[in-house]
């Protein structure tokens, strides 16, 4: 399995994870941010000594690619594709969602029928979510949702939904159907995209170092109407 460095930037966490061989071999991570400008230099830099030192290569660099801060992204994609450029390896990209989501799965016995959802704070009511099966498939495509009462009835009435991140607190008054349950707590960290990049990485699902751009949250709202799908 491959070497690769994991950048997490989405929301106010920054945090730092290699991985070789689906494990953790080093991790650095601040909750309280945002203070990506002053930490993720340092934390990239304390990973790549740490390598050498250990005599280890790396392979890829798999970055957080949103939804998220416009801030937060633009410091991780940067930090990422310099180090791509400088050691001439891939770029991976990962949705913050399915991160936090996989987080989820590693820490949690689900039910069968257990649907994941993930939510970004947006504003006001509105989060910016995905609804995924226990094998991080889509069951309803991402998008911008105002939050009410009617929300994801039509799957709550035959499955129990999980809805965590930074986005999921403000939704936990409105929506009051017993198949509902909140996780707090939850937001992206690097050290769970180990598998999402090992995935990716071993099928060639590699950026265009020059050309990636990140997904920033505020371009999504402004510009998506209530529950428009972005495709």
């Amino acid at each position: 399995m491959p070497c690769i460095l994991n950048i997490e930037t989405a929301t106010e966490v920054c945090s730092v994870a290699v991985s070789k061989d689906g494990e953790v071999i080093f991790q650095k991570e601040e909750t309280e941010g945002p203070s990506h400008a002053v930490l993720l230099g340092s934390f990239v830099d304390e990973a790549i000594r740490y390598l050498r030192a250990e005599s280890i290569n790396l392979d890829a660099v798999a970055v957080s690619c949103g939804p998220g801060s416009y801030t937060g992204l633009r410091i991780g994609v940067s930090e990422a594709k310099g180090v791509c450029f400088g050691l001439n390896i891939p770029l991976i990209a990962l949705s913050s969602l399915k991160i936090m989501a996989n987080g989820v799965l590693g820490n949690s016995d689900l039910r069968d029928d257990t649907l994941l959802c993930p939510m970004i704070d947006a504003r006001r009511m509105e989060v910016y979510d995905v609804l995924l099966d226990k094998d991080l498939n889509e069951i309803r495509p991402v998008s911008a949702d105002i939050i009410d009462g009617d929300s994801f009835a039509e799957y709550l009435n035959d499955h129990q939904i999980i809805f965590f991140g930074n986005g999921a607190a403000k939704c936990r008054a409105v929506l009051q159907s017993p198949s509902a349950v909140f996780i707090d707590n939850i937001y992206p960290r690097a050290a769970d995209m180990v598998r999402l990049a090992d995935e990716a990485f071993v099928k060639s699902e590699f950026q265009d170092v020059a050309y990636f751009e990140p997904f920033y949250l505020k371009e999504f709202v402004a510009t998506t109407p209530k529950n428009k799908v972005l495709r």
